[in-house]
This record gives C-alpha cells, structure tokens and sequence, in this order.
C-alpha cells in the first residue's frame, strides 16, 4: 500500500510597513498564518512547513539591535508553545522558523520541528549564515549553527531541515539524506536578481543526487522601507526523480498542498545506487580548510 503523504507550504507577504513596532508586526503574521494553517488544515494537510522568519519582515534587511528583542526561547517561547497547540488541534506534523535566543545575547536563526500530537521534536539552526549586499546582514543577527544536520522521526515522515542560505551548500543536503531524510524543508527569504535563477536548479539536484523530496517554500513582495527586492515566492515541491510536483504563484499568499508517495523514494533509490557507488574514502578534501 503506498505512502502517501500530503505536505504543505506557506508563503505569504509581511503586509505591513517593517517600521511599525516588531509586537504589532508579530502579532499581524501570527494571525495571517493562523488564518493560513486552519486552511491548510482544511486541505487536508498532513506535514507543514512556514516561511523563514514568518513572524515579521526579513528584519536582517537593516542592522537594528531593535529586533534583538524579538529573539525568543526554543521551544519555550511563545511562538512554539501557540504552533505546538495548532499541530495538536489540526493533527498536523510542522516545520515552525524561530529567532532563537539561546541565551542573552546568544542568537540563532532555528527552525522547531512538532508532531501532529504537538510534541517538541528538536530543532535546526541555520548552518551558513551570509553576510551579502544589499540587505542580508545575517551575520549582525546569528550565529551559525550547531546542531549538525538532524533528522526528525514523525508519526507521517521522516523530515529534515535545511534553511536558506544552506541550499547553497551540497554537503549538509547529502548529509540530511545519509541520515534517513523522506522529506526535506527550505524555508526561505530570496529576491529576484540575486538566486531566482538557482531557484529551481539547486533543490532538485539535492533531491536527486540523495532520492528524497524536497519543499522549499520562499516569501512573498516589497518590504519598505529596506525594498531590497522582490520576494519571489514560487514556493515548490519536487520529487526524488527533481521533477516539480506543485509550485505556488509569484506574488500572492498562498497554501501549496501537494501528495508525495514516500515509496518512490525506494523505487528511486534502487534504480540510481547513488548511496552505494559512493566513494566516501576520496571525500576528504572536501573537509579541508
């Protein structure tokens, strides 16, 4: 009998002018992806995934210790405990982005891990944190991660994270799949002009090259007053094969739902032994300084 999971993904638009005070902009995305999760649930979805940062705008556009104060525990903080009551009532696996503060003045751009029972799993802290013009001051804000690259154990899949900027990055994607990842979840928070062009071209090679799926969710519009670009949504699923399975619209909040069968992920595996060819005794280079 087929594995067959229905996933979702969030994008949606930070509404608001980022310099209104970072409670009302909290509390405005908290509402909106509530408004979105319930509609998610109403699809049926089983496994969801938000955007990076979804609680406000992408405030490493500006360097402002304003938004320092934002920063909140994992998995105690209020963001979680009011995720982990919508998993729990809606049944619902959830891929939850955090600002974490670990300890003052000890800041991580993480993502919480829940199970439908809304059960605290663990989670993931961003691994590569960029420092780019114009606008990614990741750097001001985070410290990388160090956590390594987990997999969580749901009652729906197995699921690993990877967040951004760690797209870029083949070894920790391969990792995620060495350690038994079905599913894997980009949140992210990307303008026209600077990756769109790798948009679609990255993750499917990752789901390729280590047979797993893949949902990379992106941000919607303009937040003024940085207007650093155009977040380009197109959120997408794609399969183990790097085929696109669903892909959200450009420009507008949306709810991308989209029905994975976890057995193609053997099926590929049998026929590309990307796992078994593997050559990890000449890999040592790529650990080098």
């Amino acid at each position: 009998m087929p594995r067959v999971v229905r996933g979702g993904l969030i994008q949606a638009a930070a509404g608001e002018d980022a310099s209104q005070p970072p409670e009302r902009l909290w509390k405005m995305m908290l509402e909106k992806h509530v408004a979105l999760i319930e509609e998610a649930a109403g699809m049926g979805v089983q496994v969801l995934c938000l955007q990076e940062l979804f609680t406000g705008p992408y405030f490493p556009a500006e360097q402002d210790a304003r938004w320092y104060g934002t920063a909140e525990s994992v998995p105690d903080g209020p963001t979680v405990r009011a995720m982990r009551d919508l998993a729990r009532a809606h049944g619902m696996v959830m891929v939850v982005p955090v600002y974490e503060e670990e300890m003052p003045g000890v800041f991580y751009n993480t993502a919480a891990v829940l199970d439908s029972d809304g059960t605290y799993l663990g989670k993931y802290r961003k691994t590569h944190i960029p420092h780019l013009e114009p606008g990614f001051w990741e750097k001001f804000y985070f410290r990388p991660g160090n956590l390594g690259y987990p997999v969580f154990h749901t009652r729906v899949a197995d699921i690993g994270v990877y967040i951004c900027y760690d797209r870029h990055f083949p070894e920790g994607a391969r990792a995620l799949g060495l350690n038994g990842a079905e599913i894997v979840f980009n949140p992210s928070a990307t303008v026209a002009g600077l990756s769109e062009y790798l948009w679609e071209l990255e993750q499917p090679a990752h789901a390729v090259a280590s047979g797993y799926f893949v949902g990379a969710v992106n941000r919607v519009g303009r937040e003024a007053p940085w207007n650093i670009g155009e977040f380009y949504g197109s959120s997408y699923f794609c399969n183990p094969r790097g085929q696109i399975i669903a892909q959200a619209s450009r420009d507008r909040d949306q709810v991308l739902v989209a029905d994975m069968d976890l057995d193609e992920i053997r099926e590929v595996r049998s026929t590309w032994q990307f796992f078994r060819d593997r050559r990890p005794e000449t890999y040592g280079g790529l650990v080098a300084p």
